[in-house]
């Protein structure tokens, strides 16, 4: 019997351990993680309206780790040691024959003032207090915006502040208080969102402009200071600043004696495996991974990547060939609160479907049938 460790207890580590057991691996497995929850983080943008709360989105893991039959070791890595054979946590190390490292990515907070914004996909309290400062406030400049990793272009999370920006503006609508504030999308680039596809971008600025957002585009952010976003393009004021900064790899990677990549991830070749390390594997925003410049750092794409690893595993446990790839592909709806936009892009293919308000409960819907594995 091998001993599987999987560090993490998110999107990718979950999905590892479902396709694990589907297919027929009943081998140990210990899952290494400060809590054993889920937190569902692509519903943080219905916590602003009250659409969501915190609690929803919360999934206890307990009762899916005893179905499953995992181990959880309540801990957080400090380093890999050994060859990926050790994993040294704050409440001891563990031993194991086949590591899958899926702790997720972390947010760069190397921008001056970065204090001075709230990072919405950091977790529900980020979320929160995005919806106590929205019904504190009697009107004011709202800013929206993004960045990436320099050192890895494709690091980025945008999508979801297209969310929070439309959303936010649906919601001061409802309330009757939209023409009290002034909406302002900022981004250092002048096409932002390339990874969605550029009919995509075109949809987003039309709909900025359509809704009377202001938008400050291809200048880079130099800092942030109370009230205020500073550019190389110049500044402007703004009472409440959301901003999502590139993503790199997680602190305890500086420690480990793993292959980093210039963005600061665990690198991957094509099959997940980390390269040049035996039966160790990364997926999800941990890795870095070959593949078209567009692929995206979301849940569907961990999935996937998880669903490599766990192919790769079974087949070493079984003695068979082990080059099973993962499929790059971005699904996604942008939404609005009322309606959303379908996303699709693979290969070729990029599809950007018009707003409906179907797309907006199938959000909902696929929330629901997703999280219900957990349960």
């Amino acid at each position: 019997m091998k001993h599987i460790a999987i560090l993490g207890s998110g999107f990718a580590a979950l999905t590892t351990i479902r396709r694990l057991r589907a297919l027929g691996v009943r081998d140990a497995i210990t899952v290494v993680s400060p809590r054993n929850e889920l937190v569902y983080l692509p519903s943080l943008i219905w916590l602003p309206s009250g659409q969501r709360s915190g609690d929803d989105l919360r999934i206890p893991l307990a009762r899916f780790f005893e179905r499953q039959g995992v181990r959880w070791h309540r801990g957080s890595v400090l380093q890999v040691l050994d060859g990926g054979r050790r994993v040294a946590t704050d409440q001891g190390d563990i031993h194991n024959d086949v590591l899958v490292i899926a702790t997720g990515g972390r947010y760069l907070r190397t921008l001056p003032g970065i204090e001075h914004a709230v990072i919405p996909c950091e977790g529900i309290a980020a979320a929160e207090s995005i919806r106590d400062r929205l019904a504190s406030m009697d009107g004011g400049t709202i800013a929206v915006g993004f960045s990436s990793n320099p050192k890895e272009p494709g690091a980025v999370r945008g999508g979801p502040m297209f969310e929070f920006l439309f959303g936010i503006d649906t919601l001061l609508r409802r309330q009757g208080r939209r023409e009290r504030f002034k909406l302002m999308f900022f981004n250092p680039a002048e096409q932002p969102g390339q990874r969605l596809g550029p009919a995509v971008v075109a949809k987003m600025l039309a709909r900025m402009q359509a809704l009377g957002i202001d938008t400050h585009l291809g200048h880079k952010p130099l800092r942030f200071e109370p009230g205020r976003v500073v550019t190389d393009g110049g500044g402007f004021d703004a009472d409440l600043i959301l901003f999502m900064p590139g993503l790199t790899g997680p602190a305890w990677l500086e420690g480990s004696a793993l292959p980093q990549s210039d963005g600061g991830f665990v690198a991957a070749d094509e099959s997940c495996r980390v390269r040049g390390m035996e039966q160790v594997y990364v997926a999800g925003d941990a890795g870095s991974y070959p593949g078209p410049e567009w692929m995206a750092k979301q849940a569907h794409q961990a999935d996937l990547q998880a669903g490599a690893v766990a192919k790769n595993i079974a087949a070493e446990i079984r003695g068979e060939p082990t080059r099973h790839g993962f499929k790059t592909e971005l699904v996604c709806i942008v939404d609005a609160l009322d309606s959303g936009m379908l996303v699709y892009r693979r290969g070729r293919r990029n599809l950007a479907l018009p707003r409906t308000r179907g797309f907006h409960w199938l959000k909902q819907y696929f929330e629901a049938r997703y999280l219900k594995a957990y349960r």
